[in-house]
């Protein structure tokens, strides 16, 4: 099939050209508003005062795609924060202030946090745009603040960290992906909740969700059951307990649990076949589409309205449209039209989210190879028919984000189509059945039959899940997997996709040589590896440990490996390590003739004959380290993140007026020894 003969595809290609660069090169909105104004009237001119042989040239074509990448750089320009001139990084932010914010989001809370991204209204009494991170202490016995409460509070901003630790997720550059740079911190007690605030359709729907959870809770679900519907039908996946999330991951059925476009496509094909009797009527077709539509909007706006929602709907808005008109097939113009001119126009950031990209990459997949894989093999018995059917949009949504499941998330499930096989045959049946759950508990009218047949039918589905994921031989995990293998994976996808459609030399050629590029990087990688020596001081709390990393090999020298597993597992999988050997961390050890001491809670001081370079203080020893640093002359002095804070800040101060370096792995992150041999 050739993608490129559509427009609507060569103009999202260009969108997608114009946004990839106007993020990483940063034109300034002025500059973005002049080229893409100046290309647009360029192009127009060219339509009206050129005649109609020379406005379909290549050069009429050439000037259209570079006013969409204009329009691109200007959609990413105009979507950064920053830009905008009552943005509050344009004030003097520093110290204490007087915000009034607006929550707009309730995001899944930490073992020790409550968090919400909240929306600037103003700063010290003038008016101030931006988003805000605002984190309270958890407390089980203060009340949760909700989307559109407005408060009032005192406090400055804190910049939102790096990762402190190699191939640690950098939670800054994801937050900074939505428009946030800062966060507030308070607690319970120390703002002002304002009384009756002004009501969003966002608040609307989080108000709608929420009673429709308390009465949901109030029926004899079980928990387990309770949280798969709630994730299932009201987009709300925060009381999925960590062990059936863990499930539904490894049985490769996690995008169950997300409403997104399986959901809606399903419930779209439930609603096409309810509402077929309108047809009968007086422009029934046209009353249908606009019903259908409403329905669809409708279930978005009871899912919260959240983004993944709102994208899933907004293209299969097109697909009802495309049905209506009787173009079904002409699907590629439907996902490029979705995304061109309602996502990535209005919110060009969603490009970065993976979300988005797992989502268009599946549908992209299933609607281009899916028919391919139709055409390899029509069975002639009806029900091998649909075995088959489902088999293979359950290997081409695959094929569409195995690259981007590995390059994210190190992992890849086996069994993903038994899952499939046994689950998404009867999600209709479940999403029928929990909207009519949902519609009827909103009515209070739910009778206990019912709930007890939808627990029953939730309970077996996650039993199913269950049994798939402890089949751990099908499971692979911690798979290395870069940016570049990423890139050269789709290349091989692409050019597999295009030989089994039309098989021509040139496109063998390309698949092959895709093939010897992606294993030319991987042993490259492995050579790399292989080559590779770094000591660190990793930052963990409560805890000590040094990372000795040569060739594959690991040395984990800690005092408490227990509370390594997550840092160890992360940094395994990026450097490609196959063998860990953990150590008891000692007291002293020579990096390149150079002395490092390790000064714990006993405080013990090195020998004269000893005199570190480096020096570690771990567990808040109660030293004067005036005198100590008098006494040993150490040229560093670090602090790893099992002291107390109060010690750090008195540390630092000395440091600083006896002028030797001082390295706090809270703040600055990991410490790195230079292991090279000169």
């Amino acid at each position: 099939m050739r993608l490129l003969q559509f427009v609507p595809i060569k103009l999202t290609l260009s969108l997608v050209v114009g946004i990839l660069l106007g993020s990483y090169i940063n034109f300034g909105l002025l500059y973005a508003m002049v080229t893409a104004l100046s290309l647009f009237l360029l192009t127009l001119l060219s339509y009206l005062f050129l005649d109609k042989k020379r406005s379909d040239s290549v050069f009429f074509g050439i000037l259209v795609m570079l006013t969409t990448i204009g329009i691109g750089i200007l959609a990413i320009s105009y979507s950064e924060p920053k830009n905008r001139p009552d943005h509050y990084t344009h004030t003097n932010f520093q110290g204490d202030h007087k915000f009034y914010v607006k929550v707009k989001e309730v995001l899944k809370p930490t073992a020790f946090t409550n968090r919400y991204l909240v929306a600037l209204q103003t700063m010290d009494t003038e008016k101030a745009s931006g988003k805000i991170l605002l984190v309270f202490p958890r407390d089980s016995t203060k009340q949760e603040l909700k989307v559109d409460d407005e408060l009032i509070l005192i406090s400055h901003l804190y910049p939102i960290g790096p990762p402190l630790n190699p191939h640690q997720f950098n939670y800054k550059k994801y937050m900074e992906g939505l428009g946030v740079y800062h966060q507030l911190k308070s607690s319970y007690g120390s703002f002002v909740l304002m009384e009756n605030p002004s009501t969003t359709l966002y608040g609307t729907a989080a108000q709608l969700r929420n009673s429709i959870i308390s009465k949901l809770q109030k029926t004899d679900f079980g928990e387990e059951e309770l949280s798969i519907i709630q994730a299932l039908l009201l987009g709300q996946r925060n009381d999925i307990s960590e062990s059936v999330y863990n499930n539904y991951k490894n049985a490769g059925a996690v995008h169950i649990l997300a409403v997104s476009g399986l959901h809606i496509g399903i419930l779209l094909l439930l609603l096409q076949f309810v509402l077929k009797p309108l047809e009968r009527l007086p422009k029934g077709k046209t009353f249908k589409l606009a019903v259908l539509v409403v329905l669809l909007w409708g279930f978005t706006f009871l899912a919260g309205l959240s983004a993944s929602v709102v994208r899933a709907v907004t293209m299969f808005s097109f697909v009802a449209y495309a049905l209506y008109l009787n173009r079904p097939s002409n699907t590629f113009n439907i996902l490029a039209l979705s995304i061109l001119f309602i996502l990535l126009v209005i919110d060009p950031k969603l490009l970065f989210q993976v979300g988005f990209q797992m989502s268009y990459a599946a549908v992209f997949a299933i609607v281009w190879i899916y028919p391919l894989l139709q055409r390899l093999w029509f069975p002639k018995n009806s029900l091998l028919r649909k075995v088959w059917q489902l088999f293979s949009v359950s290997i081409a949504a695959q094929l569409g984000v195995l690259p981007i499941s590995l390059f994210y998330f190190h992992q890849f499930p086996g069994l993903f189509f038994v899952s499939n096989l046994l689950i998404v045959p009867f999600l209709g049946l479940i999403l029928g059945g929990g909207i009519l759950i949902i519609f009827l508990v909103l009515l209070n009218v739910l009778p206990d039959f019912l709930v007890e047949i939808y627990n029953e039918l939730i309970g077996w589905m996650n039993s199913i899940i269950e049994l798939i994921a402890r089949q751990e031989a099908f499971i692979f995990t911690d798979i290395p997997f870069d940016s570049v293998q990423l890139f050269l994976s789709y290349l091989i996808i692409v050019s597999l996709v295009l030989i089994l459609s039309q098989p021509t030399f040139k496109r063998i050629v390309a698949f092959f040589s895709a093939i010897i590029l992606f294993q030319s990087w991987l042993f490259y990688s492995v050579w790399q590896s292989r080559e590779q020596e770094v000591l660190f001081l990793a930052h963990q709390t409560r805890n000590s440990v040094l990372l000795h990393q040569m060739g594959t090999n690991l040395n984990v020298i800690t005092k408490d490996s227990s509370r390594t597993t997550r840092l160890v597992k992360n940094f395994q999988v990026a450097e490609r390590i196959k063998k860990i050997e953990y150590k008891e961390l000692r007291g002293n050890y020579v990096i390149q003739k150079q002395k490092l001491w390790v000064l714990d809670s006993l405080g013990v001081y090195p020998s004269h004959e000893m005199s570190p370079e480096f020096v570690v203080l771990t567990q808040s020893p109660k030293i004067n380290l005036e005198r100590f640093i008098d006494s040993v002359k150490p040229k560093v002095i670090i602090a790893d993140g099992n002291n107390y804070k109060s010690s750090i800040a008195k540390w630092k101060m000395t440091c600083e007026k006896k002028k030797v370096l001082f390295h706090y792995t809270g703040e600055k992150g990991a410490y790195y020894f230079d292991v090279v041999s000169e």
